[in-house]
């Protein structure tokens, strides 16, 4: 489950490009953070507004966008000896042996949980960490040096449980914890994230009503994120998707037509990619992926994507420089620092085209 060695751009990004608000907390609105436009065919960049969107794109593309709603996954607990913890669930639905993914994480006073190095953490078979309301997860076996599967055992179903217990996962550049409202998107109908599916946070009535008049489809998938890996950079794990037949045929509709399919975040190339069949088209499909998107894999479903700015080290780089090439992503990157554009979940966007 290591991410390539290789795999990270040679750049340095600033702490203070961290969006540690949300943009509406920042003075602004959602649909007015910054997007920063790379098109591969040229290798230019440009400066827009998310709000340029629907001028950006053509008649006849479509937008692919996760319904997938976020769940306030952070959970506090306590281990046996009464050291209180921060519990992450990684993945709503249990695998096949009952079991959740969670990462346990260090409480420290005013700030968000932080991450325990593999050394320190207190994570060993058999542990059972407290929840509220009578709770527990009773640790199994590890998953990688971070994640652990877990046996839950609640007073109630585990949506209503993270409703009445849980908070958003939040991580260190976050100024202070949000509502869990800060961490939908309008997209948002299924329940079942860890992690918002950010690229399309800026998304609001009027840019998709824009986009509507314009001739610019959007259709859903649905992939449930897991626990993210700000500090450890592991390469994705398995999530649970849904590509509908509907999404499916518009697809191969808009890319028989000389449409371009543009992907609305990395979790939906990941969910399109899983769903082609191996003569190439695209088809209904429902399960979990393991996929590993890399620029030697390619895509096959997706000619453009829109997503959020990623650290330099992170595994999701791989998939970026897959569907845009490395020297345009190298070059999209230092713009960003340069301009001064806001990095992570409530910051700026990058919009990588074909042409």
């Amino acid at each position: 489950m290591t991410a390539p060695a290789d795999f990270g751009l040679d750049i340095a990004v600033p702490p203070e490009l961290s969006a540690r608000a949300p943009a509406e907390a920042r003075g602004g609105a959602r649909d007015g953070v910054r997007m920063l436009v790379g098109r591969r065919s040229t290798g230019g960049v440009e400066h827009r507004r998310f709000t340029d969107l629907p001028e950006v794109l053509r008649p006849g593309d479509l937008l692919v966008v996760n319904n997938s709603a976020t769940l306030p996954a952070a959970l506090p607990g306590r281990l046996p000896d009464g050291s209180p913890v921060a519990l992450h669930l990684s993945s709503a639905q249990p695998d096949q042996h009952g079991s959740h993914l969670v990462e346990l994480r260090r409480v420290v006073p005013g700030e968000a949980a932080a991450y325990y190095p593999p050394e320190e953490s207190p994570a060993r078979v058999g542990l059972r960490v407290a929840l509220p309301a009578g709770g527990a997860a009773e640790l199994r076996r590890p998953f990688t040096a971070r994640l652990w599967y877990a046996e839950l055992a609640l007073p109630t179903p585990l949506l209503r449980y993270l409703d009445l217990h849980g908070r958003a996962i939040r991580y260190g550049y976050v100024d202070r914890d949000w509502p869990i409202e800060a961490y939908q998107t309008v997209f948002a109908t299924v329940p079942g994230s860890s992690e918002m599916p950010s690229a399309a946070r800026p998304f609001g009535p009027e840019v998709v009503a824009r986009l509507a008049g314009r001739g610019v489809l959007v259709a859903p998938v649905t992939l449930h994120t897991g626990v993210a890996s700000p500090e450890a950079h592991e390469a994705p794990y398995a999530e649970r998707f849904r590509v509908p037949e509907a999404t499916a045929r518009l697809v191969g509709h808009v890319r028989a037509g000389g449409g371009r399919v543009i992907a609305v975040g990395t979790t939906v190339v990941r969910a399109l990619e899983s769903a082609v069949a191996s003569d190439g088209t695209l088809q209904e499909a429902d399960g979990w992926t393991e996929l590993v998107i890399t620029p030697e894999r390619g895509v096959r479903a997706v000619d453009g994507l829109l997503t959020g700015w990623h650290e330099p080290r992170a595994s999701h780089l791989l998939m970026l420089a897959a569907v845009a090439g490395r020297p345009l992503l190298v070059a999209c990157y230092r713009e960003a620092v340069r301009h001064r554009y806001l990095w992570h979940e409530f910051g700026d966007v990058n919009l990588l085209l074909p042409d």
